[in-house]
């Protein structure tokens, strides 16, 4: 029998605009998976060439692709002989070329000492051995993220150095690094240190991390982290090669990135930095968005806010999550539609329970951000367990309006993946 996709509609009245929200399905674990915290950290891509080829990775080193829009997943777990330590990131670029980034455990070298690339040019075939970024001695390099730039054919990445991680020696500090490869993943340009300031190495409030790389109309690169300052900035004008003299401030951060959520182990705010390369009438915009508790430690937010002229001024910021009265919404990820400028988002959301029972909302803005509507993209709640380790992030992402998402819960202290979204009617 066909498989279909149930939807739920949620339609606002003062306008056209419905959203479908698509009956969740769950993502198999491998069969050959072994890490105990596996499915946790997604993060999806979809094939710009090809809409119905999507993949995911997952902590530690589960991958995941699906060759018919989410029906049906294949599942597998990556190997590279330079070790696959977490931290996944997925993306395609204009020729269909699928790129998994992760962390590395290279028998020879030492603790997390190199970010690792490796390629397909089709989701259901073999990767590549890999390449990587240059090593620097015992330093750990931690957290990527990546973009890609079509019109230059370069994906840029950035990311966390650790003197040494966890250290608390004095003269120990974190810094945000920075290379590219123009020649599909073949080669890394040398890394090299873009954050003027330092943190510490204990992987807290005072430590640099969660570096977002996004790619502006100009062909101009932004980066913005997190920090013991709140939200910080970098920019390039010359595809990486100088940036700005210091770091700019560019908001707050209150209680810092690593937030107190109960019932979890670990909760990060890392902020996710994109821009609107579509022909809509908000082309140009950097769009900003993370998670603090400015309202209070038991009100953790969504938050979202823009500029115009390249970072230099942003706008006052605008809560995504739409509930009223105090409730925790955490781990956020935003994506934008680059075809018409729309933002969306998904994040674990309790505003529906007095206790920690979660489930998963997603949200749209059609207007630049100044207004969000929500729907409930999970068909049923579920409440996690602290001592288990659940990751830092969901992810969702978007092309030519559609949107799909992944996210891990937890049942009876057990994980579990799955993919939904919603869709605009």
């Amino acid at each position: 029998m066909k498989l279909i996709f149930l939807l739920i509609g949620i339609c606002v009245s003062e306008s056209l605009f419905c959203q479908t929200a698509i009956t969740p399905v769950q993502i198999p674990r491998a069969k050959t998976a072994t890490y105990r915290y596996a499915q946790v950290e997604p993060s999806l891509a979809i094939n710009p060439k090809n809409p119905l080829e999507m993949a995911v990775g997952t902590v530690l080193d589960d991958y995941y692709y699906t060759i018919d829009g989410g029906l049906t997943w294949t599942s597998k777990t990556l190997k590279s002989k330079y070790g696959v330590n977490g931290d996944p990131v997925l993306t395609f670029d204009k020729h269909g070329n699928l790129y998994y980034f992760h962390l590395s455990q290279f028998p020879t070298g030492s603790y997390l000492d190199r970010i690792v690339c490796q390629k397909t040019k089709k989701v259901n075939r073999k990767f590549s051995k890999g390449t990587y970024t240059a090593p620097n001695g015992t330093k750990a390099q931690d957290k990527e993220w990546v973009v890609y730039d079509s019109k230059t054919d370069c994906i840029y990445m950035t990311w966390t150095q650790f003197d040494a991680y966890d250290s608390k020696k004095v003269g120990d500090s974190s810094v945000i690094m920075f290379s590219k490869s123009c020649n599909q993943g073949k080669d890394w340009s040398t890394p090299r240190r873009i954050s003027t300031f330092a943190g510490t190495c204990l992987d807290d409030n005072n430590t640099l991390e969660g570096a977002f790389p996004a790619v502006g109309v100009d062909g101009n690169l932004y980066v913005v982290w997190s920090g013991p300052k709140g939200l910080y900035l970098q920019r390039s004008e010359d595809s990486g090669e100088t940036w700005l003299q210091s770091d700019q401030i560019i908001g707050k951060q209150a209680g810092g990135w690593n937030l107190k959520i109960p019932g979890l182990l670990r909760c990060n705010g890392f902020p996710i930095l994109k821009c609107d390369q579509s022909n809509g009438p908000n082309r140009g915009r950097l769009y900003l968005n993370w998670t603090d508790q400015r309202n209070g430690v038991n009100n953790t937010d969504s938050w979202l806010m823009h500029s115009d002229d390249g970072g230099a001024n942003w706008s006052e910021p605008s809560r995504v999550n739409q509930d009223s009265g105090e409730s925790h919404q955490f781990f956020t990820w935003m994506d934008l539609d680059q075809q018409n400028g729309n933002l969306y988002f998904v994040y674990y959301d309790r505003r529906n329970y007095s206790d920690n029972q979660t489930d998963v909302y997603g949200a749209i803005s059609v207007d630049g951000g100044a207004t969000f509507r929500e729907v409930k993209l999970s068909d049923s709640p579920f409440t996690p367990s602290e001592d288990v380790f659940f990751g830092d992030y969901l992810s969702i992402a978007v092309d030519h309006g559609i949107v799909r998402a992944v996210w891990p819960r937890m049942d009876d202290r057990k994980i579990s993946l799955w993919f939904g979204g919603f869709t605009e009617n």
